[in-house]
Order: structure tokens, then sequence, then C-alpha cells
């Protein structure tokens, strides 16, 4: 028996066992994590250190809202991480300034790592682990193929990866807060937590790659154009 909310889609996102060419799906990785997660921490740790770190969450806040009012002026997707993102910078900026305590801004992240790591772990041997609700930010799978079982465990690999390395992050970021100095802290935290979360990216896309070669879904013959807009 069909899944219910199969009618609802495109019949070639239901039957067609093809993914975008890989170029794109990178592209598209690129152009999301440099949106959403570098170009907002480089502008905060840059602003933070020339001027204050009131200014940095304005700056780094204008960014994350001007890029989502570009892309939906222009017509382009808006990628769930960059709006998630935008409701944590939101919310984290409203709580400072409401609060006049910059502490309170370094250590939400603690508490917003916590419950999204929870949200990962939890969900990790469900039938829909979380990385399989933001996968089609990066890569827009039809039901074939997100129902195959290399496929469905990949997904269940990468949410505990994620689960895992998102409780890392929030515990790396409560020790460095409480042993460095208001500067050393945005730099060296900057710095370890964008590696560590690029890193991560990187093993992702690798995995991600090794299991559609192995599953057929990529390489020469499979090299399918992208059934969605391209992200960019």
């Amino acid at each position: 028996m069909a899944p219910i909310h199969q009618p609802l889609l495109p019949p070639q996102l239901c039957d067609s066992p093809t993914l975008p060419r890989l170029s794109a799906v990178l592209a598209r990785v690129v152009t999301s994590v440099a949106t959403a997660v570098v170009a907002p921490a480089v502008l905060f740790a840059a602003t933070a250190v020339l001027a204050n770190v009131a200014t940095a969450m304005i700056v780094a806040l204008g960014w994350l809202a001007g890029a989502v009012l570009w892309r939906g002026s222009t017509g382009r997707p808006v990628s769930g991480l960059l709006m998630l993102t935008i409701v944590i910078m939101s919310v984290k900026t409203a709580i400072t300034f409401a609060t006049g305590n910059t502490f309170i801004y370094f250590v939400q992240p603690v508490v917003v790592d916590a419950v999204v790591a929870t949200l990962f772990l939890a969900s990790w041997q469900s039938d829909r682990p979380f990385v399989s609700r933001l996968a089609p930010d990066f890569c827009p799978l039809n039901v074939a193929v997100a129902a195959r079982p290399r496929i469905r465990q990949l997904f269940r690999g990468l949410t505990l990866m994620w689960g895992l390395v998102i409780l890392v992050k929030g515990v790396v970021t409560l020790w460095l807060l409480l042993t460095l100095s208001t500067v050393d802290f945005i730099v060296i935290k900057g710095s370890v937590i964008l590696a560590l979360t690029l890193t991560t990216i990187a093993a992702t896309v690798a995995w991600s790659v090794a299991v559609c070669r192995k599953d057929g879904l990529l390489g020469p013959t499979r090299d399918a154009p992208s059934m969605s807009p391209q992200y960019t």
C-alpha cells in the first residue's frame, strides 16, 4: 500500500529513483551553510572584536534577515537551516536586550544545543529521524529513494552523529564560556565550533555520497538533472 501522503507529491517525486547531480547538491550545501552558519558567525566575531557585542548581535541578525528577505523576494527557496538559525538568533537577541546581560546571549546556545541534541537523539530510531526532515533542503529526495533501506539507515546514522556532535558543541561552548574572557571566548569559540561544524558537514557529505553510490543512485549513469529549482 502506498503511503497516504504520496498522492500529494508530484508523480516524478514518487516514482523516479533518481537524484540531482552531485555538483548541484554540493552547491546547495555550500550555499546554505555559508549563508546560515559561516557568514553570521564571521560577522558576529569581527564586529564584536571591532565594536561591541550588542552591535555584533544586530549585524549578525541583520545578515540573516536580509538573506531571508532577498531569497524570498527573488523567488529562491529559503532553507530550513536558515529559518532555524534566524529564529534562534532572534530569540537570543531579544532576551539579551531585554535583560541587558550579554552573558545570557552566550549561554543560551548551550541550552539550545541541549534541546536540539535531545531532538536528534530521541528521533534516532524513529520512522522519521531528524536528518530526514532536513535532507530535502539540500537534496530533493523522492519517496522511492527515501524509502530505500540504505537511505533510511543513512538518515539514522547521520541523526545519531549530529546529535552527538551538537551535544559536544554545547559542552565545549559552556567550558570555554566559563574559562575565557569575553573577547577570547568569541574568537576561540567561533573558530573551534565553526571547524567542528564544517568537519561534520564534510563527513555528512562523504558518508551520503558513499551510500548513494553503493545504492546506485550516483555516478555517470545516474547523473540526473535536478528535480527542483537550483538553490543558489
